[in-house]
């Protein structure tokens, strides 16, 4: 016997609990689908924790700006979660950058993102032959177990139901809404939603496909970060080199280390979905051989800054990660909305930054409202205050 749901959202995600919330607003029933155990436990948690604010985009105008319009909403909505207690540093590099120091800084002051020249103690870290300059910038990290526990508290107030260890297995027309068949441990059963969001991450394309639907042309990466203590000189401290063959090492809060991450070391393979078809990202994530690139990124990152040479790895985070293949000409990271994809009210979303799930919520009102759902009197109070933080 199925059971009925304004929503269902596929993906226990940032995005996908952000965006329960924000329907469960409008409509009775929302329901949440993840198939692990867990909720925000893969892409959620194992990203390098950074609230962007423009500066990581020098090459994308679009996402850098808005980088600098969501920066701010997210940390006063969330402020129990973001860490402001270290300094954060972008340095560029003399050779192989793709933009240099002086466009750098004329990119960020025209997107009115603070950015000063780095102190000389700061600057001093650096290997001069391989570092143009280093601006001190406006930049902070998120603690995503303390973010975790607030969305987890924000849902069960506004009574969403949540099945976790549930799969959505395929959806199918039926009348003016969709059949959702959930996978559980004990068996299948059938919601009848009037529409799905799926949020799936890099489990997208696997309930489009087994839906009999196209899959969406999207690119992953088998990542590793590593886990690392770093010198006294840089606890206190992240630091970017960009833009090109370079690196980042960013506090960690949930572990209180830093994560080091490398262009050249940190994807270990790639594939892609799309005209020929799809592979199921997180088996190939489970049989893939995870052995550290730690020695390499170390002895290239400590060129630049010779003090990295001794950091101690503690370990690495491993992950898919998913992006846009367009994103490769110029780093951006749009989000991906498609609406009614391969089935009216099959709509996909997928963000590339944890701070563009703003823009997420907007496509989606848009959407709501041209489908003859509008925003009533407490839902319109709840997006006003989200808009003016």
């Amino acid at each position: 016997m199925a059971f009925h749901s304004d929503a269902v959202i596929v993906g226990g995600g940032f995005f996908g609990l952000y965006l329960a919330e924000h329907l469960r607003a409008r409509f009775d029933r929302v329901v949440v689908c993840e198939k692990g155990n867990g909720l925000m436990q893969r892409a959620s948690y194992a990203n390098q924790a950074r609230i962007h604010n423009g500066y990581h985009y020098p090459r994308s105008i679009l996402t850098a700006f808005r980088s600098r319009v969501n920066f701010p909403r997210f940390i006063e909505e969330f402020p129990g979660c973001v860490d402001r207690s270290f300094e954060k540093v972008y340095a560029v590099g003399r050779k192989f950058s793709k933009v240099s120091a002086r466009q750098f800084r004329l990119f960020m002051e025209r997107i009115s993102a603070p950015i000063n020249r780095a102190p000389r103690e700061v600057r001093d870290l650096f290997n001069p032959e391989l570092i143009e300059e280093a601006f001190v910038v406006e930049e902070c990290a998120f603690d995503a177990v303390v973010l975790r526990e607030l969305m987890t508290a924000r849902l069960r107030k506004a009574r969403i139901d949540v099945r976790l260890g549930t799969k959505v297995a395929r959806i199918e027309p039926s009348g003016g809404g969709l059949d959702v068949t959930l996978a559980t441990r004990t068996g299948q059963e059938t919601v009848r939603a009037a529409m799905v969001f799926n949020c799936a991450y890099s489990q997208i394309n696997q309930l489009t496909t087994d839906s009999g639907m196209a899959p969406i042309p999207l690119k992953h990466e088998l990542t590793e970060m590593c886990l690392v203590e770093v010198p006294d000189a840089l606890r206190r401290r992240g630091v970017t080199v960009m833009c090109g063959p370079f690196f980042s090492c960013m506090p960690f809060p949930p572990e209180g280390l830093h994560t080091l991450s490398h262009v050249r070391y940190t994807p270990h393979c790639h594939w892609f979905d799309g005209a020929t078809g799809y592979r199921d990202a997180h088996a190939l994530f489970e049989s893939a051989p995870k052995q550290t690139a730690f020695p390499h990124m170390v002895r290239d990152v400590a060129r630049y800054m010779p003090s990295m040479s001794r950091c101690r790895y503690r370990g690495s985070i491993w992950e898919v990660k998913t992006v846009l293949p367009r994103s490769e000409v110029d780093d951006g990271r749009p989000i991906l909305f498609k609406a009614d994809y391969g089935l009216p009210n099959h709509h996909v979303i997928m963000g590339g930054k944890i701070d563009n799930v703003y823009d997420a919520v907007d496509e989606v009102n848009e959407l709501l409202e041209a489908k003859g759902h509008p925003a009533d009197e407490q839902d319109r109070r709840i997006c006003f205050r989200r808009r003016a933080a």
